[in-house]
């Protein structure tokens, strides 16, 4: 079967990995983006990116996790992102998937939910679980506040007026997020607060950027932070494009980041 099917009671859409490969495949558990309060599983950055994925020969667990707009905050989402990985691992025999080489990953707000996961696993606020083998963040969103622009980047910003924020967008959403003001919130609320010590035993990670967005700059201060601790990490960014670019099929960077998502799944999570 390799046609995209739900389980979990909704909460998942399975895409199994194209047919041809033997045994056990690579895994993705995905969590789209949408500012907490959006986004579903049949908008591109979810079901463009799992098809195209599955495709390559990865098996893609996209969630559906519970938005703000419904009423919830956090835990509520990374409840579910942490429920989406234990039935992956539960379920990885009938999946079909080898779960020592199963990764999760996330767009934008996705992302948060699912490096906020991990250090809640790492941290044993849940039940005890195996730590996925690699992490993918697109583009992620991991600071409340963020650091300054360098004049580079400002003038990209300048010049494409769609990519600028509204004043207090961000730290609004957060605070939206958590259900109040995050200065005393969890670090799996913020997680770009993290110092080095805090990320002991964080899997590898694969992260790409947009250029022309000012949340990378998160993404990058996160990067940093993982660099410090040891982590093993591959660090990219896809030029030219703005925030969210793999809900943008259209434009080549999509591409570029599945396959480059592809590659570093095959090489075993490790950075090129």
């Amino acid at each position: 079967m390799t046609e995209p099917y739900g389980a979990a009671d909704g909460l998942l859409r399975v895409y199994p990995a194209s047919s041809g490969i033997e045994g056990p495949a690579p895994a993705l558990v995905w969590a789209h983006g949408g500012g907490f309060r959006g986004g579903d599983l049949d908008m591109p950055e979810a079901h463009w990116t799992s098809g195209a994925l599955a495709a390559r020969g990865v098996t893609v667990i996209s969630v559906d996790y519970r938005h703000l707009g419904g009423g919830f905050h956090y835990p509520a989402p990374s409840d579910d992102i942490i429920t989406a990985w234990a039935w992956t691992v539960e379920h990885a025999e009938e999946l079909g998937i080898d779960i020592g080489r199963t990764a999760i990953g996330g767009a934008s707000a996705g992302g948060n939910l699912v490096t906020g996961a991990v250090l809640r696993l790492l941290a044993g606020d849940v039940s005890p679980l195996p730590l996925p083998a690699g992490v993918f963040l697109a583009y992620p969103t991991l600071l409340a506040d963020q650091p300054a622009p360098d004049a580079a980047l400002l003038a990209l910003l300048d010049a494409n007026p769609s990519a600028l924020h509204p004043p207090g967008y961000v730290p609004d959403m957060y605070r939206n997020f958590f259900g109040g003001p995050v200065d005393d919130a969890p670090l799996a609320v913020v997680p770009g607060r993290a110092a080095a010590s805090d990320l002991a035993g964080f899997p590898p990670v694969l992260m790409i950027n947009s250029e022309i967005d000012l949340l990378r700059l998160s993404g990058e201060v996160f990067a940093q932070t993982l660099a410090a601790a040891g982590i093993p990490l591959e660090l990219a960014t896809e030029p030219a494009v703005l925030h969210g670019h793999l809900n943008r099929p259209e434009e080549q960077a999509a591409t570029d980041s599945v396959e480059r998502v592809a590659r570093w799944i095959e090489r075993g999570f490790l950075p090129q």
